[in-house]
């Protein structure tokens, strides 16, 4: 045998004889801005028909968002679940998430609710209608949003901080309906007619319409619906004395906002994330997230809970929610400039 064949041969040998380099397990790891409560079922149930394990961190959305930017590519996260599509443009821009192609996700989401190149999409739909006091308010008296400026409600408006996103968010969506100056001028009239100084969630705000402290507010359907079913009495009190209005049915429709997810750039298990987000969208898991969110189906066709079905169809504003964020620092402006703390 010539020496370079010995060589090659003994070089073979050795290399069989080395431990193969680990690969990474199936699994996904998330990074959940969503309550434990209100998302681990659907990924027990996906581990269940796949035989993938998942992983969940739960946290606040902004920590959680701090932490993927720390951690750069040695993040171990997979995907990021957050609310509101203001804080997902938020990740986006901050180059945490990674464009996904899948034509289950893009055929199950409606265009507006996903961003345009793949790098977050919507799973669940939630609505920020304006909630009245049945007792004291006549829904007849109601149209649109800009009904909360005009001066016959002086002293009747409840609204949480507009640090929250989403009343952010709303703003950003009027920005993009109707421009910087009418905005403003809406933020100004909203603030003059406040009850009292934004203070609380949502769930403050209606408990403040029942206890008569305003006769209006604005908050997030789903908080609406969890009270109604809530174990606490004073809660289901509470959502008793209120109802929803769906406001600009015959402009541009209520305005809606999503929870959604995107992979994230140090994904490790990109195609198990992949399965999760399409199971994710999937009729069953759509239909549980009704059920027990009481949020609305972002996939078209599922059926909705006797509940949600009980507060009324509505139209829902189209605007492509990549928008919200793009239009966040003007809206963050428009509030600064009325007052509203």
């Amino acid at each position: 045998m010539s020496p370079v064949r010995h060589t090659l041969t003994v070089l073979v040998a050795t290399l069989l004889l080395l431990p193969a380099v680990p690969q990474a397990a199936e699994q996904v790891n998330i990074y959940s801005a969503r309550k434990e409560a209100l998302i681990k079922p659907l990924l027990e149930r996906f581990t269940e028909k796949t035989g993938i394990p998942v992983r969940l961190v739960t946290g606040k959305a902004d920590a959680l968002l701090t932490r993927l930017q720390r951690e750069g590519r040695n993040s171990p996260a997979d995907l990021l679940i957050t609310t509101d599509a203001g804080r997902l443009w938020r990740a986006q821009q901050a180059g945490v998430l990674q464009r996904v192609q899948s034509a289950v996700l893009d055929a199950a989401v409606p265009a507006a609710y996903r961003e345009p190149g793949g790098y977050w999409f919507g799973l669940s739909l939630r609505a920020r209608p304006i909630l009245y006091s049945t007792e004291r308010v006549d829904p007849s008296q109601l149209a649109h949003y800009s009904d909360l400026a005009d001066p016959k409600w002086r002293g009747k408006v409840c609204v949480r901080s507009s640090d929250n996103i989403y009343n952010q968010s709303l703003l950003a969506a009027m920005v993009a309906h109707q421009g910087e100056a009418k905005t403003q001028a809406w933020a100004e009239g909203l603030v003059a007619n406040l009850a009292r100084p934004p203070q609380g969630g949502d769930r403050d705000q209606i408990k403040a319409v029942a206890a008569g402290q305003c006769d209006l507010a604005l908050v997030n359907s789903y908080y609406f619906g969890m009270m109604q079913v809530d174990q606490d009495e004073e809660q289901r009190a509470a959502a008793a004395k209120t109802a929803l209005f769906w406001p600009d049915q015959d402009g541009n429709g209520v305005h809606v906002n999503i929870s959604g997810a995107g992979l994230t750039a140090a994904a490790e298990h990109k195609a198990a994330a992949i399965q999760l987000l399409e199971f994710l969208v999937s009729d069953e898991a759509q239909a549980w997230y009704a059920e027990v969110n009481h949020e609305y189906p972002v996939k078209p066709g599922v059926e909705i809970p006797a509940q949600l079905a009980a507060w009324g169809a509505f139209k829902a504003d189209e605007l492509g929610l990549d928008q919200l964020g793009t239009h966040n620092p003007e809206a963050v402006r428009i509030a600064d400039r009325a007052g509203w703390k």
